[in-house]
């Protein structure tokens, strides 16, 4: 028996029916509150063995988990569909009505045509999907400050008592506050949600959050309590971006209904209405930008559980609601970790200065004794000062009133007094501690690190350290710029600029399960986008942010952000959802052209030296994403079967790219306008430069980079188009070369001052914890590791493993978890053997580039390539032998020929 038959023979012996698991609905396991009416149901397939494949599968949609245990799905039975899809499969059964409860489960057939067992039983269930499923109505305190008065008064304190006379077997709330809400039930916060419910443009839309408080009801009497803080509803503070001015701007208010479903299957509801009472108590202040004052002489023990006398709290009065729909939301924000600090100096007598060794996002929770009256102030900062206390100047500029980032704590007395913000958060390294009775030590304070709640998706390292610590960097940059939506910086803005965001969206998708919370923000750029199709540089906005001069590189995250959605995660719904919205911006670009050449905008923003330092004209990268633009959106109308759209964008396209190289070409140089390398990266990148003048481009930028020593001259645009474009050009080893140098400006120099996020410029000067600059992780993913999704299959249904080993790299390991499972990539290249070890999920194939144009010496699992039965020899190219495999594992070796 040849080895080869006997690989495949022990392949198919182990080769068992496969099971679905991994069951989510949404993105999300087992979601409360949904308003899709056709929710996307997904699962991955586990099975052993390679080139396993589903050939079909059953839906079963029960309304109870004892009917689907039953293999009853009397919602909806899809029977047995002859599909591979495993991915957003659309729900196609009856209506579905306001909080019912779906359970599901989904069995599978192999490639063989074998029938695997059920999964485990999953379920989602519906929120309020019609404004008259609301009974409950919106309410206020009526000792809120009128607006437009910027001053903050105590947040308002709610409650109301109610009787459950029949036992409870189930019980949801549903609650939107806002700004900010924390919601209690007899006496216990409900949920891990903080800063709920996310930032939208609350004229337009506002969310409401479905909480399971079914563990929290007492039998008889109940009590219900709710607090709120202003958050960005009410934006008192006076800032550059005029958000106290936003037209949605007004007191605090919430909505909240409570369902109780009896054993009988009667139902009971609790809304907020007029007769709830309204206090005040120890939050005396808060502001997102400032901070949060907190009196806890003012606390109110017992305030939200029965036998609390509420009779000198005002009856609450009914407001008007904030306007717009209510909308169900999905990925909320949380403490996701907490940070031990590693030290604390006394720079001066009786100021305190805690490092919490890490520029974090979020607050710190204060350990603290002493007198009653006693003032704690705490500041935070992300530089330390020459004399080591703590520098505010390069995040506090752009607020008008206020100081920023300072919580204070007032002491009640009487022993350990331990409390940490509700409604607000910062962005620090260090927290500058006063007022402290004694002396504060690394066990008073703790980080308490906040982001929108997705898990970790992807994991890279290299031999090369210094771009371990790269990752590390960018990928605290990343989560500290996400809470609720995706930001700038965390301390001095907070905004949802829209530039940085699209720059680092395919960061985030590689590294965390993101997609849930870029669908959001898809949905508030719907929101504030123009009739016209304009859009503003920040989303969400009050207003600010139209006619500021961003332009297409930062507005193009409405085109790019839903097609990385459709490429990294096969969601075709959020193509079809915002197409119209993206075609009235591209067609608004179109009225803001001249000769076909787009000329505003910010450009290559922050390069060495500042504006004043640009190399590449503003119009040249503005219009390379008109360019682009046109290009994604004949690529979606295609996938949406809208040819004549495709052709439309497709020939608009053909004349960009014409009037492109006419205006900014220089055939004399092989270069573009400007000699520098974010120019001929974005020609490159862009896809902009004619084939014959491709080898005269690539040579241009080695020149540029060549004369500049090896550094970068780019600013945040640069910084995504140069490494992708040399990588193109076969030239990874220079893109490899600039990532890792330490001379300023580089990202090393960075490491060598400190960093332990990105900055938001070379020099160090503003923001030390700015996303913009973070492609520079999913560069190393796609071209050191080599994993890619494929536009034809997206999804990673088709993954492309191109691993580019260099010289200074002796290995890479990655992983990235996929709609379909876990992708793996190890190569090493040591003692001249070259090895490289993939894992292709189940239900998914790879087309696997291994650099050597000589295909017959390479050799996988121990057997000569292209006589193993799993993987397929289909060409060379660039140098590489290309095979195509299905699911498993691989290991694929070339030794050195003598």
């Amino acid at each position: 028996m040849s080895s080869n038959t006997q690989v495949n023979q022990e392949n198919f012996m182990t080769m068992i029916p496969m099971i679905p698991e991994s069951l989510k609905c949404n993105y999300a396991v087992n979601p409360l509150g949904i308003d899709t009416p056709e929710p996307a149901l997904s699962w991955q397939l586990k099975g052993t063995g390679r080139g396993r494949r589903q050939s079909a599968f059953q839906i079963l949609v029960a309304s109870s988990r004892e009917r689907l245990d039953q293999h009853t799905g009397d919602v909806w039975d899809s029977g047995r569909t002859g599909s591979d899809q495993s991915v957003h499969v659309r729900y196609a059964g009856p209506g579905l009505r306001s909080r019912q409860c779906c359970w599901w489960k989904v069995r599978a057939w192999d490639e063989q045509g074998r029938e695997g067992a059920w999964s485990e039983a999953a379920c989602w269930e519906m929120g309020l999907l019609e404004d008259k499923d609301w009974s409950a109505q919106w309410i206020a305190s009526p000792k809120q400050t009128p607006l437009p008065d910027l001053t903050s008064p105590p947040a308002p304190y709610f409650r109301q008592t109610f009787i459950l006379a029949k036992p409870v077997v189930s019980a949801r709330a549903y609650v939107c506050g806002l700004g900010y809400y924390e919601l209690y039930l007899n006496g216990r916060k409900v949920g891990e949600h903080v800063l709920d419910p996310l930032f939208t443009k609350y004229d337009m839309r506002s969310l409401y959050v479905t909480h399971d408080i079914t563990n929290l009801v007492a039998g008889g009497g109940n009590a219900v309590g709710v607090v709120l803080g202003s958050g960005w509803y009410n934006a008192h503070t006076k800032d550059v971006w005029n958000f106290h001015e936003a037209p949605w701007r007004h007191i605090p208010k919430l909505i909240v209904q409570l369902h109780f479903l009896h054993e009988d299957g009667t139902e009971t509801v609790v809304g907020s209405d007029a007769s709830w009472k309204t206090g005040t108590g120890p939050i005396v202040f808060d502001g997102l930008r400032n901070g949060e004052f907190y009196d806890a002489r003012c606390e109110i023990p017992g305030w939200c559980g029965m036998g609390f006398d509420d009779s000198v709290w005002d009856r609450a009065f009914v407001v008007p609601a904030p306007g717009g729909v209510l909308s169900a939301q999905t990925l909320p924000v949380k403490v996701m970790q907490t940070l031990q600090p590693i030290g604390v100096t006394e720079p001066k007598s009786g100021v305190f200065v805690v490092d919490m060794g890490q520029n974090m996002t979020g607050w710190v929770q204060l350990r603290v004794q002493g007198p009653a009256g006693t003032e704690v102030t705490l500041r935070y900062a992300e530089k330390l000062g020459a004399d080591g206390d703590i520098d505010q100047g390069n995040i506090g500029t752009l607020i008008k009133t206020g100081q920023i980032q300072t919580d204070k704590y007032t002491l009640k007395g009487g022993g350990e007094e331990v409390w940490e913000p509700r409604f607000t958060y910062h962005g620090f390294q260090w927290v500058q501690v006063t007022g402290f009775p004694g002396q504060p030590t690394v066990d008073s304070l703790q980080g308490k690190v906040v982001h929108s709640a997705f898990e970790s998706a992807g994991r890279i390292e290299c031999s090369n350290d210094l771009l371990n610590r790269l990752q590390t960097l960018t990928r605290w940059s990343f989560i500290g710029n996400y809470v609720g939506i995706p930001t700038d910086c965390p301390h001095r803005e907070k905004n949802g600029w829209t530039g940085d965001a699209l720059l680092a969206a395919e960061t985030g998708l590689f590294n965390y399960t993101s997609a849930a919370a870029y669908v959001k923000w898809m949905d508030d750029f719907a929101d504030v986008q123009r009739k016209t199709g304009q859009l503003p540089g920040i989303v969400p906005t009050g207003g600010y942010g139209f006619n500021w001069g961003s332009g297409p590189a930062w507005d193009s995250a409405y085109t790019h952000i839903p097609w990385y959605l459709y490429l990294y995660c096969g969601d075709l719904t959020v193509l079809r959802r915002h197409y119209a919205g993206m075609k009235r911006y591209v067609d608004f670009m179109t009225t803001m052209v001249t000769d076909h050449i787009l000329s505003f905008g910010l450009g290559d923003w922050c390069p060495p030296g500042g504006t004043e330092a640009y190399k590449a004209p503003v119009a040249l990268t503005s219009t390379g994403y008109y360019y682009a633009n046109c290009q994604i959106m004949s690529r979606v109308a295609m996938r949406l079967g809208r040819k004549g759209d495709a052709r439309k964008y497709q020939s608009l396209a053909k004349k960009i790219r014409k009037a492109f190289h006419k205006e900014f070409f220089d055939p004399a140089t092989g270069g573009y306008a400007g000699n520098g390398q974010t120019a001929m990266g974005c020609a490159l990148f862009q896809g902009l430069v004619d084939e014959k003048d491709r080898p005269r481009v690539e040579k241009a930028l080695l020149n540029v980079i060549e004369k500049n020593r090896g550094l970068l001259d780019y600013g945040i645009l640069g910084a995504k188009y140069v490494p992708n474009a040399l990588t193109a050009a076969g030239r990874t080893d220079v893109a490899l070369a600039m990532a890792t140098r330490t001379e300023f400006p580089s990202y090393g120099h960075w490491l060598e001052q400190g960093a332990t996020t990105l900055w938001e410029d070379w020099e160090g000067n503003s923001s030390r914890n700015h996303i913009m600059f973070g492609d520079i992780s999913a560069w190393m993913f796609k071209a050191l590791a080599g994993i890619n999704p494929d536009p034809d299959q997206p999804g990673f249904k088709r993954v492309v493993i191109r691993p580019r080993p260099v010289k200074g790299l002796d290995w890479v390991r990655a992983e990235h978890q996929c709609p379909y499972g876990t992708i793996r990539s190890a190569w090493e290249n040591q003692g001249g053997v070259f090895t490289l070890n993939i894992s292709i999920p189940a239900n998914t194939t790879a087309e696997v580039w291994v650099p050597v144009a000589d295909a017959s010496v390479v050799r996988e699992s121990g057997i000569p390539a292209q006589e193993s039965e799993a993987v397929k020899f289909v060409r060379v190219e660039d140098g590489c032998s290309v095979f195509e495999t299905g699911s498993g594992e691989f290991a694929f070796v070339i030794r050195a020929q003598t």
